[in-house]
């Protein structure tokens, strides 16, 4: 199996926010304010890529109107 053709299933903080074009203050603010889930996993903060791209579905519904 090709390795470099599988994306991660979580990512870290710098990698999920680079995923969706924002700096990492956002991301973090974004987690604070619960619009965007998070996991831990021993000392480390990862988003499920699931949830970004609910936040992106959402996001386009709530401008959409």
């Amino acid at each position: 199996m090709n390795t470099a053709a599988v994306s991660p299933l979580l990512l870290r903080p710098r990698e999920a926010a680079a995923t969706l074009g924002i700096g990492r203050s956002k991301l973090y603010e974004l987690l604070a304010e619960g619009r965007l889930e998070s996991m831990k996993l021993g000392n480390c903060r990862l988003i499920p890529r699931e949830s970004l791209e609910a936040f992106v579905a959402e996001e386009r519904r709530r401008q959409s109107g």
